[in-house]
């Protein structure tokens, strides 16, 4: 369990973040067009999870806008924003934002991501969703970098996480 805050206030989450060095816990996620994603999709490619509440926050529209600038100079990584939002309002999202460079994927169907990587959200307000985090794997899916944001109301650190990716 780890402790993060909420506007300053104790929330927790079901565990921690996957080890640095170890084999990314696999995953079945919904994109925009309604089929399952796993990390077999991305196969071959540096992966950055900007995992975040709900699109329709002002922080996590800010970081999933950095990271798709980011994936820009980055051809040879994914950047996947991962929510509890459904799929036709990430995509509503990111058409109106024009984030082209970041994939979607959505806990539509299960919490089981959020619980193998330990980001779901116990008690408190957003009890049931994801906390604020960036996990990057290299492209053989070993986790290389990982942050869980202290304050759900914070940016992650978009230098660290796409040094990373270097």
């Amino acid at each position: 369990m780890t402790t993060i805050t909420l506007k300053g206030n104790e929330i927790n989450t079901n565990g921690d973040l996957p080890a640095i060095g170890s084999q990314a816990p696999d995953f079945k996620l919904v994109d925009a067009e309604l089929n399952d994603r796993s990390l077999a999709d991305y196969a071959g490619k540096k992966k950055l999870l900007n995992i975040v509440p709900s699109l329709d926050t002002p922080v996590c529209a800010t970081s999933t806008k950095k990271f798709n600038d980011f994936a820009k100079d980055h051809a040879d990584a994914v950047m996947l924003v991962i929510a509890a939002d459904l799929p036709f309002a990430m995509g509503r999202f990111c058409g109106a934002e024009g984030t082209d460079k970041v994939i979607p994927l959505s806990l539509m169907r299960s919490r089981s991501f959020a619980k193998d990587y330990g980001v779901l959200i116990t008690d408190g307000p957003l009890a049931g969703i994801t906390a604020r985090a960036v996990v990057v794997l290299d492209e053989n899916d070993k986790v290389v970098y990982t942050e869980m944001v202290p304050e759900i109301a914070q940016e992650p650190d978009y230098d660290a996480a796409i040094a990373a990716l270097d």
